[in-house]
């Protein structure tokens, strides 16, 4: 027999009985019922049932053992009766009757219990993850990983793709977030960057002539950490296509991304239809670019109602550049009570308020009438308007949001979450997609007047090299997002593959030729000698298996993630270097300020 097991504690079953076998696992649970002792054994594969009476030779030796030893048993394997048959794992129609045990490894007290759902704090989970990871919904979550990442592979290479590998050391390139850097010891005073994606080297497998490149790959940024971002690092499903354009990408993406939700969705629906949105109209209509579709509220521009009216506060606001007012619908939201409490919300989120009208049923029974404080400041005439164009009714109510957009756009995309939320109206037990398309390609610095990039630098810009001699904030890139349940999912591009274009794009966004030449001189160099036109994107893998176990915070799908102050409370990183290490680097420490 083997020197550990016969069978893993996932396998036994009715056909076993009788038989003489050998486990090896962690004790996950100890029952003691008066001299007959009952232990649940657990190992990556499931549970298996042990008993022991004061007859067996090992009853002294497994009583003494508790929660998490790792033990081996030699035993028999015995049916249970009917009435204790446990339907709720694969092992329980039987028991093992120990005779023999070996104590491999005895467990101090536990910090956290690996057994039952209490909750513990992230610093204690983190700090002793290896126990954290032993639990069983996290121990789940890592297994959903692995499996969505071969899938993932599997599927890659049905769409035709070859995976490659790209170089970890490489150089400093603006990706839109911070490098982490590494002294060289070879060239003092020189660094490596750890790549935030492979972004030029998968662009230049492109110019090499491989054509439909992915990779699972590791990027590295350093970044503010939040509930749906890793502060350090992540895996994103890279890939890129030559000779395609921005729909040829979005026809290969699907089937792979829609294939994954399917497989590993819970049976909750996956929507097949995913339209193409504007950036602009996400804008508009969600308050962000990764709008949530399974909330059917849509936000619509209602200016032109409170220009030159009686609700003074709009209509002088309405006097001012760039300036509009935005509704929010809210379907059966039709009661004082449920729009103060809206209200209340947009205060909680550093807004002076948010005014609303709801409709109700005229007191004189002539039909619906608004009601409300701006209902009565604008009229019957200018509210009909704006219940017809919204196509509500009564029992329905509009919140209202004033000002330059860029100021109220976020506060507008949460209220309308929690409006869909409050009402009802956004499917819970769905997936629905969306590309947000038509990016802009620069920003403008409110109090520098700098332009900069937008989105990804080494985009292709709409219109070519004649749409970069006008207005930099009209230009539109070949950029595209995919949008999932409120969540980015996929950030991609068809990629500036012109050098000409390319030294324009970075000249608009402050960086001379020389400069392009020295932080991107091997691709500009690959792109005189023959680039085919090309594109791709990436999907983050934490992102996608977070969605699919219903996780609201990323380190919930990492096997070993940061906290989020960007330490690794386990291994104790960052650590400081030695002096010796800092000597052979020419490196010297400045103590914090």
């Amino acid at each position: 027999m083997h020197a550990y097991r016969s069978h893993t504690c996932g396998d036994l079953n009715a056909t076993h009985a009788g038989q003489d076998v050998r486990l090896a696992g962690w004790v996950h649970r100890v029952r003691d019922h008066g001299g007959v002792l009952f232990i649940d054994l657990r190992d990556h594969y499931g549970i298996t049932q042990l008993i022991c009476d004061g007859d067996s030779d090992a009853f002294k030796a497994l009583e003494a053992t508790r929660a998490e030893w790792v033990i081996r048993i030699d035993g028999g394997v015995k049916l249970r009766d009917a009435s204790l048959v446990n339907t709720k794992i694969p092992t329980g129609e039987i028991e093992v009757y120990v005779r023999e045990i070996e104590v491999l490894g005895a467990a101090d007290e536990l910090p956290l219990q690996v057994f039952g759902d209490q909750e513990y704090p992230e610093e204690t989970r983190l700090t002793y993850r290896f126990l954290d990871l032993r639990r069983e919904g996290l121990h789940n979550r890592m297994l959903l990983r692995s499996n969505v990442v071969r899938s993932l592979r599997n599927r890659m290479w049905s769409q035709g793709f070859t995976e490659y590998q790209t170089p970890i050391i490489t150089a400093s390139s603006p990706e839109g977030a911070r490098d982490f850097l590494v002294p060289s010891r070879l060239h003092p005073g020189k660094f490596y960057a750890l790549p935030q994606a492979p972004q030029q080297f998968k662009q230049l497998i492109m110019v090499a002539g491989f054509d439909r490149y992915f990779q699972i790959a590791p990027c590295f940024r350093d970044e503010d950490p939040r509930a749906d971002r890793s502060p350090t690092d992540f895996y994103q499903l890279d890939l890129e296509m030559s000779f395609v354009t921005q729909d040829d990408v979005f026809a290969a993406v699907q089937p792979v991304i829609q294939g994954i939700f399917e497989e590993f969705g819970g049976g909750r629906k996956v929507h097949a239809d995913w339209p193409q949105i504007s950036y602009k109209d996400a804008a508009l209509w969600y308050g962000t670019d990764k709008p949530d579709l399974r909330n059917p509220i849509k936000m619509q521009d209602v200016s032109a109602h409170f220009r030159d009216s009686g609700f003074g506060i709009f209509a002088k606001l309405l006097e001012n550049a760039g300036t509009e007012v935005r509704a929010i619908p809210a379907p059966k939201g039709g009661s004082r009570k449920f729009c103060d409490r809206m209200n209340a919300f947009a205060q909680g989120q550093g807004l002076p308020g948010m005014g609303y009208i709801f409709w109700r049923k005229a007191e004189d029974g002539s039909g619906t009438e608004a009601a409300g404080p701006i209902a009565k400041a604008l009229g019957p005439e200018r509210t009909e308007a704006i219940r017809t164009q919204l196509a509500l009714g009564e029992g329905d109510a509009a919140f209202f949001l004033g000002g330059k957009p860029s100021v109220f756009q976020t506060v507008a995309g949460k209220a309308r979450t929690e409006i869909g939320r409050e009402l009802g109206l956004t499917d819970e037990n769905s997936f629905r997609f969306a590309w947000i398309v038509d990016f802009p390609l620069y920003q403008q610095d409110p109090e520098t007047g700098k332009y900069d990039f937008e989105h990804n630098p080494f985009s292709m810009p709409q219109g070519g090299l004649e749409a970069l001699s006008g207005d930099p904030l009209d230009v539109r890139g070949f950029q595209y997002d995919l949008a999932c349940n409120g969540y980015e999912l996929v950030s991609g591009a068809i990629r500036n593959h012109k050098p000409e274009i390319m030294f324009k794009a970075f000249e608009i966004a402050g960086y001379p030729a020389s400069e392009v030449e020295k932080r991107f001189g091997g691709m500009v160099k690959a792109f005189h000698y023959g680039a085919p036109p090309h594109g791709g994107c990436a999907a983050g893998i934490d992102r996608i298996v977070m969605l699919l176990a219903d996780e609201m915070n990323i380190r919930e799908v990492i096997m070993f993630p940061m906290n989020q102050r960007a330490e690794d409370l386990m291994m104790g990183a960052p650590s400081e270097p030695t002096n010796e290490q800092l000597r052979e680097l020419r490196l010297r420490s400045l103590p914090k300020d």
